[in-house]
């Protein structure tokens, strides 16, 4: 969606002399980091005045104040051929984030994550003379590692979120600062369900996070939805009277970006008897920290889950194409955000052929009847919190933000005849 039109983007609800900057993010995770610094920076601007913040985000970065020319939706697809398809759509909305680029001239850019756009953007923002603040580094430590030096090019600071990062830019003429991972402080402390139970449960309570974008919903949730059956299946078969000995509760956790008739449709389609499962659209993290088991696809959703201490199994499916070509270009031991920040396999990944229903199934059940593989795997989620740095990390990010705007404006006035 655009918000108003070509006279909207020169006037809109702008205030004179407040500094404009482009900011774009174009996935659900990139929208909730770049809400939060936006916010710290509105904060930390005090009496300095406010920023003019516009260009492509979500719902999050519009309630932050985002002018949004484009809405993140737009252009959110998971998949090298996925992407292919929405093409056209996706150089749209390119091409209206360059003409507001034109017509409000801003001061400094700030890109989050969403490599493939904003990188191609950063090239076009350099040569209009627009400084580059990047937030969230692609991932160039999992492939394409050739980008590192085209990255230092185009960018003037890096932030990343996991201390391991600095070292893929040393040697590099780019400013790189590790400024923590903002869900430290957004995912809080809650006493885990195991904590009250000193055995197994008689009716445990599985957790279904089948992702963010639309795209990936498709593709993961009916298997996960028939895993689920397989296990309520499992409590009803354990007793010759049909009672549900051991039948798992099972709740759906939505991001609130993943659309409601798309969920509705694929439930109805599932063996899932309705009644047996719950939807949660708010209150994620208490329901997190009240399931015994999560099936959780790979992503940002891993980190919340592993800083609540609930156990999971990480499940992804991309399409057969796609698939074929990541093994060509990724290089990594783990695909899960969990075991790549402690370093070691502590959740098991189910990728592809193997993130099926029955293998679903069969590794949840595994997990759910060893009390010891539960505590040890617990006792390792435990060291996550600790390992993702100290609190504060969307203050760190806008104090950068607000330096490299203060030298944008430094250099732009020091530039006048």
């Amino acid at each position: 969606m655009v918000a108003g039109g070509a006279d909207s983007l020169r006037t809109g609800s702008l205030i004179e002399g407040s500094p404009a900057v482009l900011i774009s993010a174009g996935e659900a995770s990139g929208d909730h980091h770049a809400a939060r610094m936006m916010e710290a920076a509105g904060r930390l601007a005090g009496e300095g005045g406010p920023i003019r913040f516009f260009g492509l985000g979500g719902d999050a970065m519009a309630a932050a104040g985002l002018e949004p020319v484009a809405h993140s939706d737009e252009v959110a697809v998971v998949g090298i051929f996925e992407v292919l398809r929405e093409l056209p759509r996706i150089r749209r909305v390119f091409r209206r984030l360059l003409r507001a680029v034109e017509e409000r001239r801003p001061e400094l850019a700030v890109l989050v994550d969403f490599p493939d756009f904003n990188l191609r953007l950063a090239r076009r923002l350099r040569r209009r003379g627009v400084p580059v603040l990047y937030y969230v580094s692609p991932q160039v430590w999992a492939w394409r590692r050739r980008r590192v030096a085209a990255i230092a090019r185009l960018v003037k600071r890096m932030l990343v979120l996991f201390p391991f990062e600095v070292e893929v830019y040393r040697g590099l003429e780019l400013k790189v600062e590790h400024v923590g991972h903002p869900l430290v402080d957004e995912v809080p402390e809650f006493a885990s369900v195991w904590e009250q139970e000193a055995d197994l449960p008689d009716r445990p309570t599985v957790a279904l996070l089948p992702g963010s974008r639309n795209s990936e919903v498709r593709r993961i949730l009916p298997p996960m939805l028939r895993a689920a059956a397989a296990l309520a299946s499992d409590g009803r078969d354990s007793r010759d009277d049909g009672s549900e000995a051991n039948s798992p509760h099972v709740r759906l956790i939505l991001a609130p970006t993943v659309d409601a008739s798309l969920v509705e449709r694929l439930v109805a389609a599932s063996p899932l008897a309705r009644q047996d499962l719950e939807i949660v659209r708010s209150g994620r993290f208490a329901a997190l920290a009240g399931s015994h088991l999560a099936l959780c696809a790979s992503g940002t959703a891993t980190l919340e889950v592993g800083l609540l201490g609930t156990p999971m199994v990480v499940v992804y499916r991309v399409s057969p194409l796609t698939a074929l070509v990541g093994r060509w270009l990724v290089d990594l031991p783990f695909i899960s955000l969990v075991n790549l920040v402690l370093g070691r396999r502590v959740v098991p990944e189910l990728l592809q052929g193997e993130a099926g229903a029955a293998r679903m199934a069969a590794t949840a059940r595994d997990l759910l009847s060893e009390r010891s593989r539960i505590d040890r795997m617990r006792a390792d989620l435990a060291e996550l919190r600790p390992a993702l740095g100290a609190s504060g990390a969307s203050e760190r990010a806008a104090r950068s933000l607000l330096r490299e705007l203060g030298a944008a404006r430094e250099s732009k006035e020091g530039g006048r005849p």
